[in-house]
């Protein structure tokens, strides 16, 4: 079995429908982001021996950044619960079951919080291990060259993929700044200690082992 077909998108009406909303709603950039996401994440699941709904977690792959497209972020809402939001609508509106369409909410709310989804609802940590493998290239190496070059001829990066999806977030959140209020620990830390230096999330896409 190669890595694309182990990871392959579910054929069925939800995930088509799902298809078809996500491509007519986002950039190109943005749409095969989220498809690297649901590949990398379902990868991960399997590496992991977690027992997953491939449904749900294109579901939550897919509309993770759609709260960065105009015309479905709010004003005052983070992206992530814009994005949230538009996928339980959409759910709903397709008659998929409350749980299951709060665990799709849950994962998108919580994939820009890092340490907590991989405790949670096997669909809510995979789609954060989806975009933390495809934006920083945490685990990279737990990928072998064959699963990377499979998902990415599948659904190719940019060649400034790094910059262009900083920029994307950018676009996305910067009417609405007062929404990126982060870990509030390193605020702590930082009045207490002179020389804290934070991590920054741009540095680590920058640094990551990703080209381009």
């Amino acid at each position: 079995m190669t890595p694309s077909s182990q990871a392959a998108i579910p054929d069925s009406r939800l995930a088509r429908a799902i298809t078809e909303f996500v491509r007519d709603n986002e950039t190109e950039l943005l749409f095969n982001h989220s498809s690297r996401v649901y590949q990398f994440g379902a990868l991960a699941g399997i590496r992991r021996g977690l027992t997953f709904d491939r449904e749900l977690l294109y579901a939550g792959a897919m509309f993770h950044d759609l709260g960065l497209m105009p015309g479905h972020g709010s004003a005052h809402e983070r992206f992530e619960v814009d994005g949230a939001n538009a996928a339980r609508d959409f759910l709903r509106s397709h008659g998929i079951p409350e749980e299951d369409v709060y665990t799709v909410w849950t994962a998108i709310a919580l994939h820009t919080t890092p340490g907590i989804p991989v405790h949670m609802h096997p669909v809510v940590a995979l789609v954060t291990a989806g975009v933390e493998m495809d934006v920083l290239g945490l685990t990279y190496g737990e990928y072998s060259d064959a699963e990377r070059e499979a998902v990415v001829s599948a659904f190719p990066r940019t060649p400034h993929f790094k910059e262009d999806i900083i920029r994307a977030f950018y676009d996305g959140i910067k009417h609405k700044p007062d929404t990126t209020f982060g870990n509030v620990k390193a605020d702590v830390i930082a009045d207490k200690e002179p020389h804290f230096h934070r991590g920054n999330f741009c540095s680590v896409i920058r640094q990551s082992p990703w080209r381009g």
